[in-house]
């Protein structure tokens, strides 16, 4: 009985590669966690209406998720439309 070699027939590459766009987080805790992480920040609308949650499900998580289990410091500022946006402080 032969055994056959696995035999690409697929060009060689050039060295050249294509850059993937960055992989969306898998749970909805770091989908949180990288809305807080942009430079802009995020309401609580903003995040309640992208991970389909109630507004207090939102502070909970970050009260509980965020800053007591991951020990995370989360600020907050009012804008001069005076909507409150939340970050993650650096």
């Amino acid at each position: 009985m032969s055994k056959k070699k696995n035999v690409s027939t697929a060009a060689p590459t050039t060295g050249t590669k294509t850059r993937k766009p960055p992989a969306k987080p898998k749970t909805k805790l770091a989908q949180l966690e990288a809305m807080l992480r942009r430079p802009d920040g995020a309401t609580v609308e903003q995040i309640s209406k992208s991970l389909d949650w109630q507004t207090h499900s939102v502070r909970g998580a970050m009260s509980g998720s965020l800053k007591k289990k991951q020990g995370l410091t989360i600020t907050s500022e009012i804008t001069d439309t005076g909507r409150r946006v939340y970050r993650i402080a650096a």
